[in-house]
């Protein structure tokens, strides 16, 4: 198919970098025909695949995952771009330092979008650009930005597993306060029940020796020889 053909000028490398392309919308079945469509897209590089996604924060918006398996969208097709000499640490390297560019609150479907990203590492990898179709909407959508929702321009597509990884460890974290509080205050309940069992305790047996002492009589002295008594 004439939108597939590119021209490989990066293959003296000996690590091959493919584009790994999905479908966004069940239209691109049509549209793919006339080198048009909605597309996500990795870059799959060391057995290893990179995309750029959207979210909230001021952190990397690229994440890693397993070749063709991202989730949410429909695997269309893997494109061979080109062969790099890059090592795995290398590849990880580049990503980290292209993180501060692509972070995830500066995602724009129009401007800097996945497929943006995957032309930006396959040039830095091999030296070739991904073919014009993949990310052709885009570009129209530049021309034509007006027309598009408003609403369009902030989807998310993917999810930074770092940032995911982090909210699962406050969500834990917060868990765990919560759990240490309810125990904090079921101990100080115990406490509370058991200082006030104890001076209910205390109380009564106060009582009953008071009780006791005021039931004992004092014994009578004896008469006194030297007191005479009245006799007759």
């Amino acid at each position: 198919m004439w939108c597939r053909r590119i021209s490989c000028n990066g293959d003296s490398g000996s690590v091959p970098v493919y584009l790994n392309v999905y479908d966004l919308t069940h239209i691109n079945g049509y549209a793919y025909w006339l080198g048009l469509g909605v597309y996500h897209s990795g870059v799959q590089v060391h057995g290893i695949e990179f995309a750029f996604g959207a979210h909230e924060y001021p952190s990397t918006g690229i994440f890693e995952g397993e070749p063709k398996q991202c989730d949410g969208f429909k695997f269309r097709e893997s494109i061979l771009i080109g062969k790099t000499d890059m090592s795995e640490a290398e590849v990880r390297s580049l990503m980290e330092e292209l993180g501060k560019d692509y972070r995830g609150n500066a995602y724009n479907l129009i401007t800097k979008n996945c497929n943006h990203f995957c032309n930006h590492v396959c040039i830095k990898l091999t030296g070739n650009p991904i073919p014009n179709w993949v990310n052709r909407l885009a570009r129209i959508g530049w021309i034509c930005n007006c027309v598009l929702p408003a609403t369009l321009n902030s989807t998310k597509f993917g999810q930074n597993r770092a940032q995911k990884k982090r909210g699962e460890e406050k969500q834990e974290e917060e868990e765990e306060k919560k759990k240490k509080e309810l125990a904090r205050r079921i101990q100080t309940a115990e406490i509370s029940a058991s200082n006030s069992s104890s001076s209910s305790s205390s109380s009564s047996s106060t009582t009953t020796l008071r009780r006791g002492r005021s039931r004992t009589r004092r014994p009578r002295l004896p008469a006194s020889p030297l007191i005479p008594t009245s006799s007759s």
